[in-house]
């Protein structure tokens, strides 16, 4: 019964997967140490590079803090909930497909089961600007921690007109 269980939520979690939208990579920039732990890994704060899967010429930086000691040598700690985010234009702006408002970009566990992290893409059309909001949900409490960042879409290298964001949002 146990292995029919197993399959049948695993069969699931697998269709589940294939609904998402497209998801960016993440790329480690560098860790910085922040409290020193004698005979376990450190407390630091990473920082992160990720690419828009959809709109191409954007990318965004974030900082997180990760847990040392015991619980995060085994990858076991739950994470705090304070990231910053930064996100700029890179190259000229192309987007690949339309999106809705408040897609996706990124997504990571802060912990086992309770908590993640998300980047998510909006338009603010009247100014024809990106934005990207990232923010730690938990599952039970929930958490207000969140940062925002804005991309005003602009011509590049003499591409001519910059595309309208408003053209490519649901």
């Amino acid at each position: 019964m146990n292995a029919i269980a197993s399959a049948v939520i695993a069969g699931l979690l697998g269709l589940a997967a294939q609904a998402l939208p497209a998801v960016a990579q993440e790329d480690l920039i560098f860790r910085k140490s922040t409290v020193w732990k004698m005979l376990t890994p450190d407390d630091k704060l990473a920082v992160y590079g990720v690419d828009d899967p959809v709109v191409e010429g954007v990318a965004c930086h974030y900082t997180i803090p990760e847990k040392g000691g015991v619980s995060g040598m085994f990858g076991v700690a739950e994470e705090v909930s304070e990231i910053s985010l930064a996100c700029r234009q890179i190259g000229p702006i192309k987007f690949r497909e339309k999106a809705d408002q408040g897609d996706v970009v990124f997504r990571e566990r802060r912990s086992l089961v309770w908590k993640k992290m998300q980047i998510v893409r909006g338009c603010d059309a009247k100014r024809n600007v990106l934005v990207y909001l990232v923010y730690s949900d938990k599952l039970i409490d929930g958490s207000p921690q969140n940062s925002t960042s804005t991309v005003p879409i602009m011509p590049w290298g003499g591409t001519g007109e910059a595309p309208k964001c408003a053209d490519w949002i649901k």
